[in-house]
């Protein structure tokens, strides 16, 4: 392995400036287009000479996709293809329920998934909090499956609870690049998406903890027995 690493021409001195240029691009692509999973820059930089301005390469890319049924897009840390919006009933046609996209939520599971979003670390009893109403476990669970959350540390409080936070699959199906892109609150207001949250809210007494210490005590249990490796948030 190391020797193949070692023969890899990233530079192609000998190639003239404008081949140079076109190998460049076909590597970089390639190497989109074969991972299942958004390439980091850092990995794109690997391919190419120490000379190529990257971001100048992509856009030539780019440039060249735009006939194209499908986008080079930024998303989840790195780069990945992406069909472009209005091919998307043609894909259902083909695809139909396999169709790869985000997944059905309820309105419940959406708030969470938000409030974690915006406020991770968080616990299950502060989201239960916030929004008025006790989060079951199996939303927890659900969104856990969808590999949309994860464990976070645990927090600086009684019984040290767990909490969750979002993961790179979250990034990558809501086709956000980091969670810098995440929308800010004004302009869901704006967008009329916070009504939603209103309708599921009812108000309640904040000294009121829903949840007990030993339901936190039992979503410990629960995330040391079924959880992946605790994750930070991510950016």
């Amino acid at each position: 392995m190391a020797k193949a690493a070692r023969l890899f021409d990233a530079e192609l001195a000998d190639l003239p400036a404008e081949l140079r240029w076109r190998e460049w691009m076909g590597r970089i692509e390639a190497a989109i287009f074969a991972s299942p999973t958004p390439v980091p820059r850092e990995t794109l930089a690997g391919l190419v000479g120490r000379s190529c301005v990257l971001d100048e390469l992509i856009a030539d890319i780019r440039d060249e996709l735009k006939p194209r049924p499908y986008d080079l897009v930024f998303v989840a840390g790195g780069f990945q293809h992406r069909s472009k919006a209005r091919f998307s009933e043609a894909i259902r046609t083909v695809l139909g329920a396999g169709e790869p996209g985000p997944p059905s939520l309820s309105k419940t599971e959406s708030l969470v998934i938000s409030a974690i979003a915006y406020l991770q670390p968080v616990t299950r009893a502060s989201i239960s909090r916030l929004l008025g109403k006790e989060i079951s476990r199996d939303i927890i669970a659900k969104l856990k499956r969808l590999d949309l959350i994860g464990a976070g540390p645990r927090m600086a409080e009684p019984g040290a609870p767990f909490s969750y936070v979002t993961t790179p699959t979250f990034l990558s199906v809501f086709g956000f690049a980091s969670l810098r892109d995440l929308p800010e609150i004004e302009a869901m207001q704006e967008a009329g998406l916070l009504d939603l949250a209103q309708d599921e809210m009812m108000p309640v007494d904040p000294l009121d903890d829903r949840l007990t210490e030993g339901d936190e005590l039992e979503d410990d249990i629960r995330d040391q027995a079924f959880d992946a490796p605790d994750r930070l948030p991510a950016d």
